[in-house]
């Protein structure tokens, strides 16, 4: 078996990865927020065909997002935005179950758990669609969307459905996920022709893809092939006692980066969530030019929200996460629905959002790069709102606090049964 930090060393050391690697730029956050603004700065000069950008709307915007940060977390001890607030929906904190059960185990070894049922929570996350629902047998709640995407996964995962030894069903493995067919979750979500759940074949697609991709890095490493090797990877093997949220990302990116086939390919290889744009430009983080990655905006939307729901495991760890604030927002339905029902975000068509989307539609691309960059300026009025600085407040917070349950909120004003103010036709692999 190799060195447990040996992988950590070799691929987060971002200067020889990105001599390396031809698209390592496109993994960075900061080059995420520099494409974004650069699209967001078209959109101002008004060349965009698509939108228009109404800043006079985000003081409404701010005081909403800051109002209902205040309603749901009067003491400001805000959570972060993370798949572990959907394993307390309905008002239950499921956390003590599991650490229950976990008990006696070392600190790496419950980490490892907790990493395996957050990665693959996650990767069962995208849209449900508006239909389905999933009723919790011990409590009888009826949960819809990602809460109840996340609780039915929860459940999934205590009950042993994704581990390969019968004696600790509290484990992922990838002999396990190979196997995962639309059957099997079909009948993990309750879904049914009364109860359709959209995506199914793609999140069984997508797992199964997951476990070739840790069997790969288990080659590679001698690290277990579970999603707790990225524990191992990030702190190697335990002994590291502070990691920054860019090498979370990086290595989210590194180690499951073959999984997303859904997405686009530049310069040939697999990029992920990442799309053509002709405003994005070819500025990258720190300042600089990459004309091999020019004119590609990348989001990577459900690894950073997987890099978010890995900080509390890191932490309950005993590891201190640094640099919050270099993740970006997430662009999708609720944080881009809460900017474009507050009507900062307008559609210079408003027929647009009756309309079906794909992902690779310059439409959305426009309208999720906006979203990003967008983000920062509505974060910083709430924290001028609520007297925090930066630091106390961070990003990941305030999207808890916050954007998302904002709009959640807005669409349920503004449509019946809070559906979303446009629609994206998803695999399940990337909304």
């Amino acid at each position: 078996m190799s060195e447990p930090g040996s992988a950590l060393d070799d691929d987060t050391s971002r200067g020889s990865e990105r001599s390396r690697h031809p698209l390592a730029w496109l993994d960075d956050p900061a080059t995420i927020r520099v494409r974004c603004a650069a699209i967001l700065h078209a959109v101002d000069s008004n060349v965009s065909g698509h939108f228009t950008v109404d800043r006079s709307k985000l003081p409404a915007v701010a005081d909403r997002v800051a109002a209902l940060t205040l309603q749901r977390f009067p003491d400001l001890k805000i959570p972060y935005h993370s798949r572990w607030r959907h394993f307390e929906a309905g008002g239950l904190d499921r956390k003590p179950t599991l650490d229950a059960l976990l008990d006696g185990r070392s600190v790496g070894d419950a980490a490892r758990a907790r990493f395996d049922l957050t990665v693959v929570s996650v990767l069962l996350d995208a849209g449900a669609g508006p239909d389905w629902h999933y009723t919790e047998a011990d409590t009888g709640q009826v949960l819809a969307r990602s809460e109840g995407l996340g609780v039915a996964s929860w459940h999934g995962f205590l009950k042993g459905a994704f581990s390969a030894s019968p004696s600790d069903p509290l484990r992922v493995d990838a002999a396990s996920l190979v196997k995962v067919d639309t059957s099997s979750l079909r009948a993990m979500f309750q879904a049914s022709g009364a109860n359709p759940m959209v995506g199914l074949d793609g999140r069984a697609g997508l797992l199964a893809r997951l476990g070739a991709a840790l069997r790969m890095e288990s080659a590679r490493s001698g690290l277990p092939a579970r999603p707790g090797l990225l524990f191992d990877r990030l702190t190697a093997g335990g002994a590291r006692d502070s990691v920054s949220a860019t090498e979370i990302l990086s290595s989210v990116l590194r180690v499951l980066g073959p999984i997303w086939t859904s997405g686009s390919r530049v310069q040939g290889l697999q990029a992920g969530d990442v799309w053509p744009h002709r405003w994005a430009g070819a500025q990258v983080g720190g300042g600089g030019v990459d004309p091999t990655t020019g004119g590609w905006v990348p989001f990577h939307k459900l690894s950073q929200w997987l890099s978010y729901s890995l900080l509390e495991p890191l932490q309950w760890a005993g590891v201190t996460v640094t640099g919050l604030d270099a993740l970006t927002g997430l662009p999708e339905y609720r944080n881009g629905g809460l900017l474009l029902d507050g009507g900062v975000i307008v559609p210079r068509q408003s027929r647009a959002l009756s309309r079906h989307w794909k992902p690779q539609d310059d439409f959305i691309i426009e309208w999720r790069a906006l979203t990003v960059a967008l983000l920062d300026e509505v974060a910083a009025g709430v924290r001028i709102r609520l007297g925090k600085t930066a630091e106390e407040l961070p990003l990941a917070c305030i999207l808890e606090g916050g954007t998302w349950a904002a709009g959640r909120q807005i669409a349920q004003e503004l449509r019946p049964g809070g559906a979303p103010p446009l629609q994206i036709e998803s695999d399940g692999t990337l909304f």
